[in-house]
């Protein structure tokens, strides 16, 4: 084997190699301060993947993980300068190099960024910062993004962009004084390392389940301070799956109270209303305003499994205390009274 093929298959090697490489130098103002002695090709690819289930509900706020790893690889080098037996300094020089040149497919300060173009679901986090990667390896930890699912949201399947936006090395170039052969060391080494930034792009699904939803579509009844009243609560399925033996519960809060705070609706197929009647008890001191009520309903799905709805609002209003007319109460005794009087005649009348 001649001498340039020595070298050729020395290099080969050094870059297949993992070996610990030597600590970066700091960016100098001007790169070409030396020599150029291989020019490697070749940059991060980062591959991302979404960790654990990815249908929800509508109505959820749910947090993303998202694990990447780097799949970037060297497609070829070509030898800058020939450097022949005997040139110690431009021999160590370009074995130095070819280290460095290695890293070229590591992906630096990563910065991750989700988007969602579609105004049902929301990407609540920023940008995130996800370190440095190296070629083969995977992130140590997930990278999370806090999403909310509109409760209006269509069942389906909808894209989210996550944007990559990294540095790698590009090239280097090492210069020095001299080789001193007794310590093995390079005098006044410098190392010029040249950055480029990368961008990449990938699309993550996330599904909105297809199941029973539910709102309220009409809400009656007259409550009054310190007085009780039929409230009737119109629910009507707006999902895609029936719910089956479907029962809704009331929580009533202050100024109102119940002993009947559960309704059976029976099955709802979607596209379906059906009523709950609750009798209700208002304070008598309630302030006449509009007031939210709080429900679930309880149901069994296509599955036979037993579910619970999240919390469906139900606004009612408590109207003016209802005043009675002006010596009403003494104009009605007196009623009585006469009606009394008349029914003691007629008794006598009889006898």
């Amino acid at each position: 084997m001649n001498k340039n093929g020595l070298f050729a298959t020395i290099t080969a090697l050094l870059i297949l190699c993992s070996a610990v490489l030597p600590a970066q130098a700091a960016f100098p103002r001007n790169f070409d301060i030396s020599e150029n002695y291989y020019n490697v090709y070749g940059s991060p690819d980062l591959n991302a993947t979404l960790i654990g289930d990815n249908q929800y509900s509508r109505g959820d706020t749910v947090t993303l993980n998202i694990e990447m790893m780097n799949k970037g690889t060297i497609t070829g080098f070509e030898a800058d300068k020939n450097v022949r037996f005997g040139e110690s300094l431009d021999l160590v020089l370009q074995q130095t190099e070819m280290q460095y040149e290695s890293q070229v497919t590591t992906a630096v300060g990563i910065l991750a960024a989700l988007k969602s173009d579609d105004p049902n679901i929301k990407v609540k986090s920023g940008a995130q910062q996800a370190g440095t990667l190296k070629q083969g390896k995977q992130s140590s930890s997930p990278t999370k993004f806090t999403v909310e699912i509109n409760k209006n949201a269509s069942a389906g399947t909808y894209p989210l962009t996550l944007e990559l936006a990294y540095q790698y090395q590009n090239n280097v170039q090492l210069g020095g004084d001299e080789y001193d052969t007794a310590t093995g060391t390079v005098r006044n080494k410098d190392v010029g390392i040249w950055y480029e930034n990368k961008t990449q792009t990938q699309t993550i699904y996330i599904k909105v389940k297809e199941e029973p939803y539910f709102a309220v579509t009409n809400v009656t009844g007259d409550l009054y301070p310190d007085k009780g009243g039929m409230l009737r609560v119109t629910y009507k399925n707006t999902g895609e799956e029936p719910a089956k033996d479907a029962t809704v519960r009331l929580s009533a809060a202050d100024p109102f109270s119940t002993t009947d705070d559960q309704a059976y609706l029976g099955t709802l197929n979607p596209g379906e209303e059906a009523v709950a009647i609750f009798d209700m008890d208002v304070d008598e001191t309630a302030t006449p305003k509009l007031y939210s009520l709080s429900s679930e309903i309880l149901y069994e799905d296509a599955d036979g499994h037993d579910q619970i709805s999240d919390t469906v609002k139900i606004n009612t209003e408590v109207l003016e205390a209802e005043e009675s007319l002006p010596g009403y109460g003494m104009i009605g005794a007196g009623i009585a009274m006469i009606l009394a009087a008349c029914l003691v005649l007629f008794r006598k009348k009889q006898h």
